[in-house]
């Protein structure tokens, strides 16, 4: 069918520590009709996301902190346990993820996996996520964690049962996506 996309315009409606623009576009249906559309965008930047693992004691680490948003929807206290992970920047994926999980978690990783790349919600951000899992051990903790102080992170970190996480899934204490997703990404592949 060639190019189903045409005449997009762009229109800034906020930017702050992400940008919310309105897009409007030519659209050509299934049907071959052309069709104008305006949608709005969420643009704050790719990202990374990692499950670290211990393959020996079977455990994996999580971080809880507040988040706005799942607080305004309905979760009971906003603090959503999570895997580690943050925005991507000006670095590659996987130096961002290592950063990350240094500042978050005090381990520093010698080596991640690289396992996919994905949408967080496509139908309202640009957002992509790289997916990381990584092996740790006690002797990589080089610090506390705890997030970076600057940019007020307030995380707390939870290392638990593998078998635990997954049962999170299943009563509701796991609700994030991305943690979702690397839990069952270790199970179907049997990392742990």
């Amino acid at each position: 069918m060639g190019n189903r996309i045409k005449n997009i315009t762009e229109r800034t409606l906020h930017k702050g520590w992400a940008t919310l623009s309105e897009i409007f576009f030519d659209y050509k249906m299934s049907s071959g009709e052309w069709t104008h559309k305006r949608r709005e965008s969420y643009n704050r930047g790719d990202g990374a996301t990692i499950l670290l693992y211990n393959k020996e004691k079977q455990t994996v680490i999580l971080v809880k902190q507040f988040r706005v948003s799942a607080y305004l929807n309905q979760h009971k206290t906003g603090f959503i346990l999570e895997t580690c992970a943050g925005m991507l920047d000006d670095d590659t994926p996987e130096t961002c993820i290592i950063r990350e999980v240094e500042e978050e978690t005090g381990y520093r990783l010698p080596k991640v996996t690289k396992i996919f790349d994905a949408y967080s919600s496509p139908g309202a951000l640009t957002e992509k996520l790289h997916y990381f899992v990584g092996e740790y051990t006690s002797d990589m903790k080089v610090s506390s964690g705890g997030g970076v102080e600057s940019e007020q992170e307030d995380i707390e970190i939870i290392e638990m049962p593998f078998k635990t996480a997954l049962k999170g899934i299943e009563t509701g204490e796991i609700v994030d996506i991305k943690t979702i997703v690397l839990l069952q990404h270790a199970k179907i592949n049997k990392l742990l």
